[in-house]
């Protein structure tokens, strides 16, 4: 299954872009499943397993935020465009929506003074006094403040830590038994990810550092996860929103995400998600990545999936060069899985 992408990948290791990768393919009813060089270079080398945990960064963002606020909507307790201050009435302007803040058109000014040095408390405070630009609903500009606001509001309409609602609401009714937050030591079978200035090795710890100060509180990262669950999130899906014998998410939940939900109908961006064109049909394919090196692919109308894990931050951080190979590989396997639906 995709033998030019998987022989691609494995150039792209060997010439050191990550040290390792768990992926996955779904086709239909067909997993095909690829565990690839190390998990850990630094202190010492660890060889990849399958069930190996990584810290997905903002991945977190469309299997926890956003399906949550799926969910809160199908719901009826809340509208896409609705302010968020009229839900959240801590967070200072009246008129960015949720909307906005899902579609990464809020123009949010994010620039927080001495943010670094900052602790949980304080951070959420600045994080509700930010404001929007002069391009707001009408320029897409990706931004974690987005989620991390949107955090601040599930735990408004739950009381309680977003973790806690992530657990339920999205972990246990999916069956994402080896998924968690901010684990405990050991971090036996946890992928490290980035070597810090004072040479330790992030491992088990949460690599953003806005999600690694808010903790139980964030929501735009922190989420560590296996292929095994994430593809178990994937097929849910690519089966409409059904888990086995249950509605998950109702279909028209699902569909409606393959159109553009941004406010002028052109932004590429759904709710939570990033719009991609297949380039067999151009039908609409939902794409998301994560900072430390991992991606998301669905095609819920061919019911496929590409599931990527790398730690590509491991022990150090070329997101310039990285970003160019990555969409070297995306572009490989569509051509590639273009090719397949052609025949």
């Amino acid at each position: 299954m995709y033998p030019e992408t998987l022989r691609l990948i494995e150039k792209k290791m060997q010439e050191g872009v990550f040290p390792g990768a768990v992926l996955g393919f779904i086709e239909g009813q067909e997993d095909g499943i690829h565990v690839l060089g190390n998990a850990q270079v630094e202190p010492t080398t660890e060889a990849m397993r399958e069930e190996d945990l990584f810290d997905v960064a903002s991945l977190t963002k469309v299997v926890c935020t956003t399906t949550v606020m799926l969910k809160l909507e199908e719901a009826d307790k809340l509208a896409w465009d609705q302010s968020l201050h009229e839900l959240l009435p801590e967070f200072q302007n009246e008129i960015i929506t949720l909307r906005h803040l899902l579609t990464h058109t809020s123009d949010i000014q994010t620039y927080i003074p001495n943010r670094d040095q900052l602790n949980a408390e304080e951070l959420r405070a600045a994080y509700l006094t930010l404001q929007p630009g002069a391009e707001l609903g009408t320029v897409v500009k990706y931004t974690d403040a987005g989620t991390i606001l949107l955090g601040f509001l599930i735990e408004e309409l739950y009381q309680k830590d977003l973790i806690e609602v992530f657990k339920e609401e999205v972990l246990a009714p999916l069956e994402m038994t080896d998924s968690g937050f901010l684990p405990q030591p050991p971090y036996d079978g946890i992928v490290p990810t980035q070597k810090q200035a004072d040479g330790t090795v992030l491992k088990g710890i949460t690599h953003d550092p806005k999600a690694r100060v808010l903790a139980e509180h964030a929501g735009n990262a922190g989420l560590f996860t296996n292929l095994k669950d994430l593809s178990k999130f994937a097929k849910m899906y690519l089966n409409l929103g059904r888990v086995r014998d249950m509605i998950y998410l109702h279909d028209k939940t699902v569909q409606e995400l393959l159109k553009d939900q941004t406010p002028t109908g052109k932004g590429k961006r759904s709710i939570g998600w990033d719009l991609k064109a297949s380039p067999v049909d151009q039908s609409p394919l939902l794409f998301h990545t994560g900072y430390t090196g991992t991606f998301l692919l669905l095609d819920v109308v061919k019911k496929s999936a590409f599931i990527f894990l790398s730690n590509r931050v491991h022990p150090e951080d070329h997101r310039a060069s990285y970003v160019a190979q990555r969409d070297e590989i995306l572009s490989c396997y569509l051509n590639e899985r273009a090719r397949l639906y052609r025949i």
